[in-house]
């Protein structure tokens, strides 16, 4: 089955949605633990979400990368992340989503909230041809983020490893039993349009993005 360019797809409930993140141990641990995050973790600052786990993965080099070795799952409300949805718009000027480059800026200036569309990732990390959704979150919106929206923080590092160690061994099948169960997420018809490029000719618009 084809899968749409731009599509949401991400482990979810009726109520909630998980989303990935990779921090240093001292911000990861305690998140973690306490169900939220430590003082050190700074609202002033954009952070980004990923409902993909292999695409946190690539980002984070399954934990190795440096202040990247804890990886979270962490489970946020819909209606949070739907609103964040609603207040973002793309970080790149796009012709067939906005105006003029005046109308992006504004867009800029007026949205807590940034959307970038960037390649999914298989087992490997090799990219693939439709795309996975990446949601910065910047003042209103990290604060909505941090302190009303989260339901649950998991330390899903040795999950990761697992999964990392199989795909070395060659045990793919393994290995993507292990995965998150991430399935399209359901948006209103129409309601990522300011956030997507047209598809082209050969993508079906489902209207599930």
């Amino acid at each position: 089955m084809d899968i749409p360019r731009h599509q949401i797809r991400a482990r979810h409930t009726d109520a909630t949605v998980t989303v990935y993140q990779a921090y240093s141990p001292s911000i990861g641990v305690p998140a973690a633990r306490d169900g939220r995050f430590p003082s050190a973790w700074k609202r002033g600052r954009m952070t980004w979400i990923k409902p993909s786990f292999l695409w946190m993965a690539y980002r984070c080099g399954w934990g190795l990368k440096k202040d990247q070795e804890t990886i979270l799952a962490v489970e946020i409300t819909r209606a949070g992340f739907e609103w964040a949805l609603r207040n973002a718009c793309l970080s790149h000027f796009t012709a067939n989503v906005h105006a003029d480059r005046q109308a992006w800026k504004r867009q800029l200036r007026e949205n807590p909230a940034r959307v970038q569309w960037d390649p999914e990732r298989d087992l490997h990390l090799r990219p693939l041809e439709h795309r996975s959704l990446q949601l910065g979150l910047a003042g209103e919106a990290s604060r909505r983020y941090a302190d009303e929206s989260i339901v649950s923080i998991t330390d899903v590092t040795p999950l990761t490893h697992r999964i990392h160690t199989l795909v070395q061994a060659g045990e793919s099948e393994a290995a993507a039993r292990l995965l998150p169960d991430e399935r399209p997420y359901p948006v209103a018809p129409h309601g990522l349009d300011h956030l997507r490029p047209a598809p082209t000719a050969r993508e079906e618009d489902t209207h599930t993005a």
